[in-house]
């Protein structure tokens, strides 16, 4: 346990939260951002925290009218950045856990209602791991519910989303069971500033440095009833999160960082699923298990990435086509014509004297 948290700590916390962001976008990446709402939440927990929400606000760069604008997305580097700014007007230790113990339900209205209206505990996290992404992409959930304690693994893009997430499920589950739900323990990958101090606030034990963060349920908390199940309500919210998740991209989340780090190994990098897992500190079997759940194979994040390197480099004409291959990572021309041809039904020479004329 961290003894004092100070402004020394910003930078790295700064890092922490704007490690998805970047100039990645040569290969047709867009970058992971957030919708307006969950900054408004952050915005709300830090004002009832006693910090000045005008400062954050100007901070982030941001307008009164953006923040009442549903559809506006901001990049992951503004969290950051108010971050940041909120630390350097006045540290404190354990964010996430604090932000979330300082946001009601009804912050995400739309998934928090359909966890609430479901009939027990695990039904509520099973709601949430469908419809997740709806919200606060590129968080992701995975329900293991054939283990004993049952896992709840979360991953987000920083340590204190991570906080920030777990904390929130906890409290949220606590107040829906009239104070009946504990997890077994919560763990977190990382070593949070204050232990004891999270422990108290959720009421369970804190394991930190392990292998995962998320949730340890046991069965009996699994299958505590919710205070304001309703099932046609919940039905209702079912209809409209479904239309909700049929206009969103596939690719968010981690496939999008996946394709984040492939694109910078296509050329001479290792693109193995091994040594992406490791970079994302996860391993092989889990990574593919993660992808399997979102309906996407890492094979086919590969290719994708591949074809748009590949369009690239041949709209460059001071590239010949075999070196093109080589760059990819093919050991002979004739399997990246091949490659090719399935993915754009041409050659890449007809590819490249089309770009020509383009």
């Amino acid at each position: 346990m961290r003894e004092s948290w100070s402004e020394s700590a910003i930078p790295t916390m700064i890092e922490d939260d704007n490690q998805l962001t970047g100039d990645d976008t040569a290969l047709g990446e867009s970058i992971p951002s957030f919708p307006i709402n969950d900054l408004k939440v952050f915005l709300a927990g830090f004002a009832r925290l006693g910090y000045g929400s005008e400062a954050l606000l100007a901070a982030a760069g941001l307008s009164g009218m953006e923040l009442d604008d549903p559809d506006v997305r901001i990049p992951c580097d503004t969290f950051g950045t108010v971050i940041g700014c909120a630390m350097r007007e006045r540290p404190m230790k354990n964010v996430g856990v604090k932000i979330a113990a300082e946001t009601p339900i009804g912050s995400f209205p739309l998934l928090d209602y359909l966890a609430v209206t479901s009939d027990t505990v695990g039904e509520a996290v099973k709601e949430l791991g469908r419809y997740f992404r709806i919200v606060v992409n590129p968080i992701t959930l995975e329900v293991r519910e054939d283990e004993n304690p049952i896992r709840l693994k979360i991953w987000g893009p920083s340590t204190i989303s991570a906080e920030f997430s777990v904390s929130l499920d906890v409290l949220h589950l606590r107040a829906e069971t009239e104070g009946c739900f504990r997890p077994e323990w919560v763990s977190f990958a990382h070593e949070p500033d204050d232990v004891e101090e999270i422990e108290s606030i959720l009421g369970c034990p804190v394991r930190a440095q392990d292998e995962w963060t998320g949730l340890a349920v046991s069965r009996e908390a699994w299958n505590l009833p919710l205070r304001r199940r309703d099932p046609i309500l919940r039905c209702l919210l079912e209809q409209q999160a479904d239309e909700i998740i049929a206009r969103i991209p596939t690719e968010d989340g981690i496939a999008l960082e996946i394709r984040r780090l492939l694109a910078k190994r296509i050329i001479g990098g290792d693109t193995s699923i091994g040594s992406v897992a490791r970079e994302l500190a996860t391993t092989p079997r889990t990574l593919q298990r993660r992808l399997e759940g979102a309906g996407i194979s890492y094979q086919d994040l590969l290719e994708k990435t591949r074809r748009e390197a590949a369009e690239k480099y041949l709209a460059d004409r001071s590239l010949p086509i075999g070196e093109v291959a080589f760059l990819l990572g093919y050991s002979e021309p004739s399997a990246f014509h091949r490659a090719f041809k399935r993915w754009k039904n041409m050659t890449p020479q007809a590819f490249r004297q089309r770009s020509d004329r383009a």
